[in-house]
């Protein structure tokens, strides 16, 4: 009895009882904010751009936001029980870069909390090892640095994502990996219908829509990614909770990041009264990783790193004479490219 009340505790603060006991078939406050999303974006472009060409592309650029935020939902099994189905509420390609196989790919593996952080093992990594990092040329380096503070963050942030994702996917589709392949082109087939409605049904320049609307969408989101993680000693303590922000709504309440890595599958909704109810146990969890709000960040670290570029544990050298080999699952998409990892020595 002892063990079973210990278990429904634990469950109760993973989420677990929520998912098995009361997951509907289908969520429809998802569904309906898929729905308002490609709505927002069609009436930006059909009707507030002719006349407001500045709130349009402000308004698209928060959409587009939202739907990276969808997105992330998505690729955790939302809104309904049906993969195929929940790929089709954001197959069209809005925000242009990111192709939803790779980014459910890589993003899954991100979710093996006990290698967060490390740029070998988690591809969302903004740390590298150390003899990567010696490799680089000078300028690189003054750019990751610059990378490293917020504001570099929201400037940079989203060009070195993207390049270095692109780049590293064009080498692995060269090799012949079919997968790649497969979601590069899904990815061409919504860009399809995507660029000819910006570009001829709401009459506005490809590159426009590019330079505002999608940089400053996926800048918005690296206001979230920023802090979401940083190295601890305890995988729990490498996790970011930001209790309050206004952008909540906008990042479907990933501002409370560390609950959603220890309940991965609860819906968005869900998150914040989930974190109420235990709200000291989880801040005792992760170490005490939490940030009032996000301006908080902005006014501590805008032009200032808050993390070094070198992982803290991977800073010496590979050892003489040991074969290396890339670890493809280490793919990321931060802009750093795939990490070589020694392989396996051998047994004696």
């Amino acid at each position: 009895m002892g063990f079973r009340r210990l278990r429904t505790v634990v469950d109760s603060m993973t989420g677990k009882s929520i998912r098995r006991s009361s997951r509907p078939a289908i969520e429809w406050p998802t569904v309906v904010l898929a729905f308002f999303c490609y709505g927002t974006w069609l009436a930006a472009g059909f009707f507030l751009w002719p006349s407001y060409p500045i709130a349009a592309l402000i308004v698209m650029a928060v959409t587009l936001a939202l739907q990276s935020s969808i997105m992330h939902e998505v690729l955790h099994g939302h809104p309904t029980r049906n993969g195929l189905v929940n790929e089709a509420f954001v197959f069209l390609p809005v925000g242009l870069a990111w192709p939803f196989r790779r980014f459910k790919t890589i993003h899954l593996r991100h979710h093996a909390d006990e290698r967060l952080t490390d740029p070998l093992d988690d591809p969302e990594s903004y740390y590298q090892a150390l003899w990567m990092h010696e490799e680089m040329p000078p300028l690189m380096k003054f750019v990751l640095k610059v990378n490293n503070t917020m504001a570099g963050r929201l400037v940079l942030g989203p060009w070195l994502s993207c390049i270095g994702f692109f780049i590293d996917d064009a080498k692995h589709m060269i090799a012949g990996d079919k997968a790649i392949r497969k979601a590069w082109l899904l990815h061409a087939i919504g860009l399809a219908v995507v660029l000819p409605v910006v570009q001829f049904g709401f009459g506005m320049p490809v590159w426009l829509y590019v330079l505002v609307p999608v940089w400053l969408g996926q800048s918005l989101i690296s206001i979230r990614t920023y802090a979401e993680h940083q190295w601890s000693e305890h995988p729990e303590g490498r996790t970011v909770i930001v209790e309050r922000s206004p952008l909540s709504f906008l990042f479907l309440n990933n501002n409370l990041h560390f609950v959603h890595h220890k309940s991965p599958t609860i819906a968005w909704y869900r998150l914040p009264k989930l974190f109420r109810d235990r709200r000291e146990e989880w801040l005792r969890m992760n170490n005490g990783y939490v940030y009032p709000n996000y301006f908080a960040l902005l006014r501590s670290y805008a032009f200032k790193a808050k993390e070094p570029i070198v992982h803290p544990v991977l800073r010496r050298a590979p050892e003489p004479g040991r074969a290396f080999k890339p670890r493809v699952r280490a793919r990321s998409i931060s802009g750093l490219g795939s990490a070589p990892v020694p392989a396996e020595p051998p047994k004696e």
